[in-house]
């Protein structure tokens, strides 16, 4: 099936706003030791949901916070204790403390909960006002 000319010019302009997020967030970002791992924003009429790929992450290493108009997920990707001896052929999963913050929209938000299941962290904001 085609695509329209409109269809193609909205993913043409969504791809460039990804693009220049992604620019936006290399040239802005703090010198910081870590890595930040993905994530995915989606908003209903009562909650906002994060989820957040941390493969191979536990759930005790991980702390999710609001502060002010911020969430911030912080946490620590560690080498199973049976590979720290191995020779590594290729590593493209970051290791080590990791930092997420994410600005949120006007309101006010509390967590409600955040499940650790299958390697995305999913994070349930309520919408106070």
């Amino acid at each position: 099936m085609a695509r329209s000319a409109a269809d193609a010019m909205w993913a043409e302009a969504l791809a460039l706003l990804a693009q220049a997020d992604h620019q936006r967030r290399e040239f802005f970002r703090p010198a910081q030791v870590g890595w930040e791992p993905p994530i995915d924003v989606l908003e209903t009429e009562v909650e906002l949901v994060v989820v957040v790929a941390l493969p191979g992450v536990r759930a005790n290493e991980v702390e999710v916070v609001i502060g002010g108009s911020e969430l911030a997920i912080v946490g620590t990707r560690r080498w199973p204790a049976s590979l720290r001896s191995a020779r590594v052929h290729r590593m493209e999963l970051p290791h080590g403390r990791f930092e997420r913050r994410l600005g949120l929209p006007p309101g006010t938000f509390e967590i409600v909960r955040h499940d650790l299941v299958d390697g995305c962290l999913t994070i349930a904001l309520r919408k106070l006002g």
